[in-house]
């Protein structure tokens, strides 16, 4: 039996402790040494790690090596992803990261990896991985007198469990921010967050929907249809409506003669689907990010218009419960057509235009519809039928790509060229039926595909922006019998300097609604609008204005912290 008087063993306990730091603290080293970590963040892994050491020394000292190992491959997968993660785009994983891979299933994570893996980046982390099991080898039982174990379990605790409520602001926002330096935090405060916006979105779903004040429909009595097309990872920077040297929207061009309206300086506010929406469809923006959970939806205005609403998707929603389906739940009438499992299927978006037909032919009088495309999301290649593979030489591309850059940057301009024709069909299916009303197009967000010096970027990387992944295409398109109902001049205002956050207010000007939180100066379509400050970036973190970023030298002039801004600011947002 081990001697309770047992000397302290001052090596064994260094070993103990580098082990459970080290899936934490190195990781942190790497971000640091980039360019892209905080000293503060590195500095909060040593009493992060205290946690797991008290974890071990609270245990036998014969069972402290087997419970320390198990512990380890916890704190080994959490920080792989994250390392993973950090190997793909350089930069540390964000909760928007985390929010995505739960909404995610394991098949579209798995293909995630595939896309971006690398032997570089296999050689790295296996390296790490060897240095963990090394270090796990090296330990030895460090005991305690048993008088001590629990005075010393509880210390450590406490000094563990302490720390991240060490803040100015004591919330527990800012506490879940300090504790997401170690592993396995981050992933587990970002679980949770997901799963309380979720749960708080079911309530509103099972709940009582919030109406609008003062509501009014300024627009006439007469039947009409409104449809608005949500794409998907598309930059207006590679369409040639908007000056991209291959003919990859020529539809769309051809279109413009026949009421199609090219709005030409728009962003999304964020790169990534979810947050995107979040605020284009409800009344949350950049400084007020988290309004969707409690405010009305665009959705729920046009339900309490008095529109019938239509939700149909192409995407891998698969109706089950996300933030992303909380939207399309909220409709009268949801199609789901996507059952694809992998992203590596051919499910195109054609698939989306007998359900837009049959949605125009219901008797309604009012129909609001939402058709939700795949776009160009990653795995350019499935997105297409082989009729649309046009592009294929180096042609107006970047100078120097590989032949695997060149393919997947050629297979991008493909997935534009059919997005083109979908958008088009969606139009011409509204001309075809003579139905009354318009229809407005945007994507969620851009994507990189190599566009941007010194031609390496693939993807979206909120921490690492370039232009393409915040340029969309922003088209309205509106039907002769609305045109002649409601005639408006809308080509003073194609080059107004937009942000899809507000589109709502965009939505409601062109729609004829009316009510209390209705801000025309946030309306681009509107002669009061007001250019306000265009705002990327995480409202949990820092934010920049895009128009302030120099995008050749990566500085900014301007940025801000996120604040709740008052109702009806008109600037600066």
């Amino acid at each position: 039996m081990m001697n309770p008087e047992r000397r302290f063993d001052g090596p064994a306990f260094f070993w103990l402790f580098l082990f459970v730091w080290y899936f934490s603290g190195l990781p942190q080293i790497l971000y640091l040494l980039s360019g892209t970590g905080r000293m503060e963040d590195l500095l909060a892994t040593l009493p992060l790690s205290l946690f797991w050491l008290a974890v071990a020394l609270f245990l036998p000292p014969a069972r402290q090596r087997l419970a320390l190992g198990v512990i380890g491959l916890l704190l080994w997968a959490a920080s792989l992803v994250s390392l993973g993660y950090f190997g793909i785009h350089g930069d540390p994983m964000t909760q928007s990261v985390v929010f995505a891979m739960f909404e995610s299933n394991p098949e579209e994570s798995r293909e995630f990896f595939s896309q971006y893996l690398t032997w570089q980046l296999v050689g790295g982390l296996s390296l790490y991985t060897l240095s963990a099991f090394l270090l796990w080898k090296r330990l030895r039982p460090a005991a305690l007198p048993r008088a001590r174990v629990i005075p010393v379990c509880a210390l450590l605790l406490a000094i563990s469990a302490c720390y991240p409520l060490l803040t100015r602001d004591h919330t527990v926002e800012k506490a879940q921010n300090r504790l997401r330096a170690a592993m396995p935090w981050p992933i587990l405060t970002g679980y949770c967050q997901y799963n309380r916006q979720l749960a708080r979105l079911r309530e509103r779903l099972a709940g009582k929907t919030p109406l609008l004040a003062q509501l009014e429909d300024v627009s006439g009595d007469a039947p009409r249809a409104l449809v608005l097309v949500v794409g998907e990872s598309t930059t207006s920077l590679r369409m040639s409506l908007y000056g991209y040297p291959r003919p990859t929207s020529p539809r769309l061009e051809a279109l413009r003669a026949d009421g199609l309206t090219v709005f030409a300086d728009v962003i999304a506010p964020r790169p990534y689907t979810i947050e995107v929406l979040q605020q284009a469809l409800t009344f949350a923006h950049q400084k007020a990010p988290r309004r969707f959970l409690d405010e009305p939806s665009l959705i729920d205005l046009m339900r309490q218009a008095g529109y019938k609403t239509f939700w149909i998707t192409n995407q891998q929603t698969m109706n089950r419960d996300s933030l992303l389906t909380f939207f399309a739940r909220q409709a009268d009438e949801t199609r789901y057509l996507n059952r694809q499992f992998q992203q590596d299927a051919n499910q195109f978006d054609e698939i989306v235009l007998d359900p837009f037909a049959r949605a125009l032919q219901d008797p309604a009088r009012k129909k609001f519809i939402v058709v939700h495309l795949l776009g160009a999301h990653i795995k350019y290649q499935y997105r297409y039928p082989k009729s649309f593979d046009r592009f294929e030489g180096k042609e107006h591309a970047p100078p120097g790509l590989d032949a695997a850059k060149l393919a997947q940057y050629n297979a991008y301009d493909n997935a534009m060229l059919y997005n083109d024709f979908i958008v088009s069909r969606l139009i011409e299916t509204f001309t075809r039926q003579a139905a009354n009303g318009f229809l407005l197009y945007f994507s969620d967000h851009g994507e990189e595909v190599f566009d941007t010096a010194p031609h390496q970027t693939l993807g979206r990387n909120e921490d690492a922006p370039t232009p393409g992944m915040y340029r969309v295409p922003f088209l309205l398109w509106t039907s002769p019998s609305w045109r002649t109902a409601h005639p408006r001049d809308f080509q003073g205002m194609t080059g107004r300097k937009y942000s899809t956050e507000h589109l709502i207010h965009t939505w409601s000007d062109l729609a004829g609604l009316r009510y209390d939180r209705y801000q025309p100066e946030l309306s681009v379509t509107n002669p009061a609008f007001r250019e306000f400050t265009r705002w990327i970036g995480n409202p949990d973190g820092k934010l920049e204005d895009f128009d302030g970023m120099c995008w050749q030298c990566g500085a900014h002039k301007d940025s801000g912290k996120p604040e709740e801004a008052p109702a009806r600011r008109k600037t600066g947002r």
